[in-house]
């Protein structure tokens, strides 16, 4: 018999969760291989994978030895000066050693360490059959696995995440006898319970696979999610569209079928008058449906499902698939058509008694408050005021709709289409959906100007409303979502390229908040505005980090504290340039060095060189380098063009290196020392002009 074997461990269930499938599978299959590694088996992995369907979990390994190598095992003793007495006779600490051992002490080795010398037990076991072990592997494994509330079943005391059914557990050609959650092992699977409701007999694991496919069931989740693509893709292009296909929805269908199956259906095209986002819910969250979309991407009135079992009358499972999403459909027009006929802005009535939060006031509150902040921040970005009042005016209305009511993932959406019918312009509507942006991690910002405004504006007030009203995130806790809230605003603004004073808004938007939150005047004016403008920097590293920006060059930026988000921004491609200078490894070493001098001096630095003072030639020929380079670096820097002030720097390295190799900065005459500190100190103010570049110092 070779001395490795394909293994194949299958766990027959009652229908799984479907969101938990992918994890158990997972675990499932880590649990096996664990078991094996940590006891010394040999395995082959090859490409395998967790293989699942909705009901069964499987492990297929293409190698696993068929027994353990030899187990070596040393087990040391006493030392010499305890285990013999002064005749070398063994003492009882030795004689109750080798016992243990189960060998006369004669019989036993010696060994050394530091402490000197002493007796050891060493052995040599055979291995044990891995057959022999994989039952308690087997239960090992479903034992660790991620099972909230495991289910329990008949007057059994054990449980799983569903009633268990049958147990395939395969070494090679032959059954491993075990017994697990009251099952015994064999070699019978089971087919789809449909299309092939009967036993699968398995003669091997390497069989699995094309054994499971011949009835009907797809056991790798791979070749599922690849089928239903290319079936949904071609059924869509049958009906003259294009299939949407969101990793969710796909993920779910996939863990709900065993052989997928396309069905075409279409629904009412008079339903196509309701938000196109409310059908497209209805479809995907309610029913795993993938609807099909035109050229232009908007809804048509197809959808595709995905079925579990290839039918002989497929329009009649069309006309059930159909069937199920009517009521919702009905339901989404009918609320649609009461909301048209109350209007989005008689709705923003009812938000006067919709609270907010206790110490904010209500949400007609808020939405006053956020008019007046997209008010004043519109001017600075060229847009016009008026339009960026009355979008923030209407923003919230639709709270109030029945349609929002039944879908709230419509907030903005919604509110964006009974503006239009309303006869608000396209800005105007464009801007109340567009708040929102960016909805979730990965989201776009919002797109046209006006959106951006209010999007900035309705997050400044709940980061401001929030900090002042004591709701500072803590650990994980963070109610008012006040940590995404800052990241969309940083974002909204760095990627529009709007150059704005973000602690002057911070304290527009504390200004606009209620007396009852207001805090005390020197908290108003400096404390609480700084405290918000490092919380909104600190949600940055992670942004950044994600870019690929060091976190070197993050600190450099981040210790000047721009008052602008854009302009952080511009720093941190201008330091990435820089630092890929072969200047900047020694000029950040020097700014570092000279950070350090200057902090330990004594007494007041002049402001500027004296000529007159420069004794030694490196330090004229730096002085006059220093200036040179201040003058020609001034204009890019009131430009904000760092990457060229950084280059006109990088030109100062060999004064730079010459001063510090010719020049004692302490010395001792109180007059030089000071002129060289001058020096020192407006060529560091230079350097650290864009960013405190001894970060990048090692």
């Amino acid at each position: 018999m070779s001395t490795m074997q394909p293994l194949l461990i299958e766990l027959g269930t009652e229908e799984l969760p479907v969101k938990a499938l992918p994890g158990l599978a997972q675990a499932f299959f880590d649990g096996v291989v664990d078991g094996l590694t940590k006891r010394g088996v040999t395995i082959e992995r090859g490409d395998a994978k967790p293989l699942s369907t909705p009901r069964r979990l499987a492990v297929l390994l293409p190698g696993v030895a068929v027994e353990q190598p030899e187990q070596h095992s040393e087990v040391l003793g006493p030392y010499l000066n305890i285990a013999l007495d002064a005749e070398g006779q063994p003492t009882k600490a030795l004689q109750g050693f080798a016992a243990k051992a189960g060998i006369e002490w004669t019989a036993l080795e010696r060994t050394s360490d530091a402490k000197g010398e002493r007796f050891v037990h060493r052995s040599t076991t055979p291995g044990a059959r891995t057959a022999t072990l994989l039952p308690e592997i087997l239960r090992e494994a479903i034992a660790a696995m991620p099972i909230p509330k495991p289910m329990r079943w008949g007057s059994h005391t054990y449980g799983f995440a569903r009633p268990v059914h049958w147990l395939v557990l395969l070494h090679g050609p032959d059954i491993i006898e075990a017994e697990v959650l009251g099952l015994k092992a064999d070699r019978m699977s089971r087919g789809h319970r449909f299309m092939h409701d009967k036993t699968v007999w398995l003669s091997a694991p390497e069989d699995y696979v094309a054994s499971l496919q011949a009835a009907y069931v797809l056991v790798d989740a791979d070749a599922r999610r690849t089928r239903i693509v290319e079936q949904v893709n071609a059924a869509a292009a049958q009906a003259g569209g294009q299939a949407r296909i969101t990793p969710d929805n796909l993920e779910q269908v996939v863990n709900l079928v065993e052989w997928p199956a396309p069905v075409l259906c279409s629904f009412e095209r008079e339903f196509l008058a309701v938000p196109q986002e409310a059908l497209i819910e209805t479809m995907e969250i309610n029913q795993k449906f993938f609807p099909v979309l035109d050229a232009g991407g908007k809804l048509t009135e197809k959808f595709i499902g995905i079925a579990n079992i290839e039918s002989k009358d497929v329009a009649e499972v069309a006309k059930g698939y159909e069937r199920v999403i009517r009521p919702r459909f009905s339901d989404a027009k009918f609320f649609f058509d009461e909301d048209l006929k109350q209007g989005l802005e008689s709705m923003g009535d009812g938000l006067k008694t919709v609270t907010y939060q206790a110490k904010l006031g209500s949400v007609a509150d808020k939405v006053a408050r956020v008019a007046a902040l997209a008010e004043a921040i519109a001017p600075q970005v060229g847009v016009e005021p008026v339009l960026a009042k009355r979008a923030a005016v209407l923003a919230k209305n639709d709270l109030q709709s029945r349609m929002v009511n039944e879908f709230p993932e419509l907030q903005g959406i919604a509110g964006r289409h009974y503006a239009v019918v309303g006869g608000e312009s396209p800005e105007v509507a464009l801007a109340i959906d567009e708040a929102y942006q960016p909805r979730f991690g990965g989201d776009d910002i919002a797109l046209s100007p006006l959106g951006k405004v209010l999007a900035i504006a309705e997050r400044l007030d709940t980061l401001a409303g929030g900090f002042a009203a004591g709701l500072k995130p803590t650990g994980n806790k963070d109610p008012f979502a006040l940590r995404r809230n800052a990241l969309g605003l940083a974002r909204t603004v760095i990627e529009s390229g709007f150059d704005l004073d973000l602690r002057a808004l911070i304290g527009t938007a504390i200004a606009g908040l209620p007396a009852g939150v207001q805090p005390s005047a020197e908290r108003k004016t400096e404390a609480l505005p700084q405290e918000l403008y490092d919380f909104v920097i600190d949600r940055l590293r992670g942004y950044y980090a994600d870019k690929g920006v060091p976190a070197t060059h993050f600190n450099a930026v981040a210790e000047l504290k721009p008052a602008s988000l854009y302009d952080f921004d511009r720093r941190i491609d201008a330091i990435g340039t820089f630092a890929a200078l072969p200047e900047a490894e020694a000029l950040a070493a020097a700014n570092k060095r000279i950070r350090n001098i200057l902090r330990k001096a004594e007494g007041a630095i002049p402001g500027m060189v004296d000529p007159a003072l420069l004794a030694e030639p490196a330090e004229s020929e730096l002085a006059e380098a220093v200036e040179a380079a201040i003058d020609d670096s001034n204009a890019s820097l009131h430009q904000k063009d760092y990457v060229s002030v950084l280059n006109r720097l990088a030109r100062l390295r060999p004064q730079v290196d010459a001063f510090f190799d010719a020049v004692m900065v302490n010395a001792e005459d109180p007059a030089l020392r000071a002129n060289r500190l001058a020096l020192l100190k407006r060529l560091g103010d230079r350097l650290g002009s864009v960013a405190a570049i001894e970060h990048l110092s090692n």
